[in-house]
């Protein structure tokens, strides 16, 4: 659950606000051309915020974690290009306005979080699933 609201947060707090933020986020790593980047401005904060949704529901547990897994290792990437380019980059821009967290800490961040996403989704822990009768009937 707690990769779920790291997930939810993130997602929604850049879903808010105007895409442009986040797009201009994306743009000092200078690693997608524009057209690319205005797509993954407009839609990475919707799936890191439904992707969140489903691990706090439980809902698709294993396929959600090897989501959020393929993503963060996407992150650790972009990250690295930018320390090894050097990018005058002071902050990720994770979450959008809410939080500034240094590049270098935010790769230590994803790293333990890709190790523990990816653990779970292969373990009996991530196959938890939300059934209907769960929800209505606490066990």
């Amino acid at each position: 659950m707690t990769i779920g609201g790291i997930f939810v947060v993130s997602g929604f707090e850049k879903f808010i606000g105007p895409y442009q933020n986040f797009l201009y986020v994306i743009q000092n790593y200078s690693f997608l051309p524009l057209p690319l980047a205005e797509i993954v401005a407009r839609l990475l904060p919707l799936a890191e915020f439904l992707l969140g949704i489903f691990l706090v529901l439980g809902l698709w547990s294993k396929w959600a974690l090897r989501a959020v897994a393929t993503l963060l290792l996407i992150f650790m990437a972009v990250v690295i290009q930018a320390l090894v380019r050097n990018l005058p980059i002071d902050e990720c821009g994770c979450f959008g306005g809410l939080i500034s967290v240094p590049l270098p800490v935010v790769l230590t961040f994803d790293a333990t979080v890709f190790v523990l996403a990816w653990f779970l989704s292969f373990s009996n822990a991530g196959s938890r699933t939300l059934r209907y009768g769960q929800i209505l009937c606490a066990e």
